[in-house]
This record gives C-alpha cells, structure tokens and sequence, in this order.
C-alpha cells in the first residue's frame, strides 16, 4: 500500500510540474484588470506554449513522449550495462550469470513492450488524424 502511495504522489508532483500557468491579456497590455475599461472590453487569453512551438494538444502530448522515450531509453542503456557487468564479474558463478542474463532479457523485453506501444498510439492517432 504504502509503494502506490507513494507511486501516486510523485505522480501527482511530475504532473504539476507540468502544468503551465495562462495569463489574461487585457485591451490595454498589461495583465491587470483596468478598473476604468467599459463593462464590455474583451480579454484575450494568450498561449503561452505558441512560443514554445507548441501549437496543439497533438504536439504538446508527442514532446512529452519524446521526453519519456529518451528517459526510458536511458534506463534500458542504464540496465544494459548493468546486466553486462553483472554477467561479466560473475566468476564463473551460475547464479550471478542468470542474474545479468535475467536482467538482460528483461531490459529487452521491456524495450520492445514500450516501443510497441509507441508505434501502436502512433498508428491509431496517425489513422485519426488522417481521417478527418
């Protein structure tokens, strides 16, 4: 209990850091409302992400997943290595040899299981767009 606990507090923390604030731009410029503007003056929200180069929901959600890609990458490089070594400074021992090749496959496994969704989203978003 306490692990999901846990798990869903630095979820709920990556997930406010990624919030991003909007502010309200009003006739004259500035961010403050104007006390003396009419009743009817219009304020504009602006995008703070078109600056960024972000100009839809499409394209923010694809640079999230570039970003988590490239972090899980990392980490399979990261257990790649780590496997290896395992492997290589096992001494002949049986056990430690099964444990780096256990880590290797898994590393692997868990490669192809992340790609293949990626390519999966990929395809179903990409059949979407494409039809309307």
């Amino acid at each position: 209990m306490k692990k999901y606990l846990t798990t869903s507090l630095l979820l709920l923390m990556s997930v406010t850091l990624l919030a991003v604030p909007v502010f309200a731009e009003t006739p004259n410029g500035n961010n403050k409302v104007d006390s003396d503007a009419p009743a009817s003056a219009t304020i504009r929200i602006t995008n703070p992400l078109v600056g960024a180069g972000i100009d839809s929901p499409q394209t923010l959600i694809g640079r999230v997943i570039n970003s988590i890609l490239g972090v899980v990458g990392s980490l399979a490089l990261v257990m790649f290595v780590y496997g290896g070594l395992i492997w290589m400074t096992s001494s002949g021992s049986s056990e430690q040899v099964k444990k780096g090749r256990d880590i290797l496959m898994w590393a692997a496994i868990g490669l192809v299981i992340i790609f293949s969704a990626y390519g999966l989203v990929r395809f179903v978003i990409m059949g979407v767009g494409a039809g309307s």
